[in-house]
């Protein structure tokens, strides 16, 4: 069933404030469309507006953490991650404060609202933070998991959705290990597809007609260098797929990690070309901006 990231983001944050009394919910004046509402309707004496004012958000989650609270903050991801930077450089990374930033209405997928809304650098900036943890989960069931992964451990976390229905690549059972990347398919060798978040829909749909590998990287930082290692070389080609810039996002994560080892798989981006979106429906930007099974097909066949 297709579902929107946010929604299984609003419904998990929903059963985890009823059951740990410690976590404080804050949001900047969009709780209806990050759906941190849920969380409202389930104890509001702990959810709290901060109004338009997203730097100012991030410091009161700073507060919070550093009296004892688990802090879930969010607002939409152009916002959090890019207005309140440095509230979140000083105030949550450097003293390793336990915030979670989970923002929503990320990538080229917001569609209508355009380029102003498209954040397409947002784990580029995120990444450059010492002390930040990053993950881009794809569907709804990889969301409620990684929710309920980040309110049980320690420090700064960056979760990334989305805006629009996803498909599910996995289901109510799946058991995640958030210290791994997973393999969804094996190919025969010749070309591995690493995909971040709504990316790895496509990388499915495109892989049965290559016979390629598939690989969720949902753990962007820190990152599961080894079995990524592996599986370059292992491969003759490889390709990153990310609804995100490819300067500083996967792409840029994958060969880093390359850069490091004498492996001479060459690594090919697809995603965002270092450029601004435009306005436009979910489907009909993704198409444009070439991230579709279809575009996959053909970079791949070359």
């Amino acid at each position: 069933m297709a579902q929107e990231t946010r929604v299984a983001y609003g419904e998990k944050l929903a059963e985890l404030i009823k059951e740990n009394e410690n976590i404080v919910v804050l949001d900047a004046d969009l709780t209806k469309s990050t759906k941190t509402i849920e969380a409202k309707k389930a104890c509001p004496e702990r959810h709290f507006n901060a109004g338009i004012a997203e730097a100012n958000m991030m410091g009161m989650a700073a507060g919070l953490a550093a009296s004892g609270k688990t802090v879930f903050a969010s607002s939409f991801a152009i916002f959090a991650s890019g207005r309140a930077w440095e509230i979140i450089r000083n105030s949550i990374c450097y003293p390793k404060l336990n915030v979670k930033v989970c923002a929503t209405h990320a990538g080229l997928s917001v569609g209508e609202d355009g380029a102003s809304h498209q954040a397409c650098e947002d784990v580029a900036i995120m990444r450059a933070l010492p002390n930040m943890k990053i993950f881009v989960p794809c569907d709804q069931y990889e969301t409620k998991a990684v929710i309920d992964y980040v309110s049980k451990i320690d420090g700064p976390c960056y979760v990334r959705m989305g805006r629009g229905k996803v498909d599910d690549v996995y289901n109510e059972n799946t058991v995640f290990d958030f210290d791994k990347v997973d393999i969804l398919r094996k190919g025969n060798g010749d070309v591995v597809l690493f995909a971040m978040g709504l990316m790895v829909q496509e990388a499915l749909k495109a892989a049965e007609e290559l016979d390629a590998t598939v690989v969720n990287v949902s753990c962007i930082k820190p990152c599961d260098e080894e079995d990524i290692r592996k599986l370059l070389a292992c491969h003759k080609r490889a390709y990153t797929l990310e609804e995100h810039s490819i300067v500083g996002g996967l792409f840029s994560l994958v060969a880093e990690i390359k850069a490091k080892t004498d492996i001479t798989t060459p690594v090919t981006p697809i995603g965002v070309n270092d450029t601004f979106g435009e306005s436009g429906k979910m489907n009909d930007v993704l198409k444009k901006y070439g991230l579709t099974a279809e575009h996959i097909k053909e970079v791949v066949k070359g």
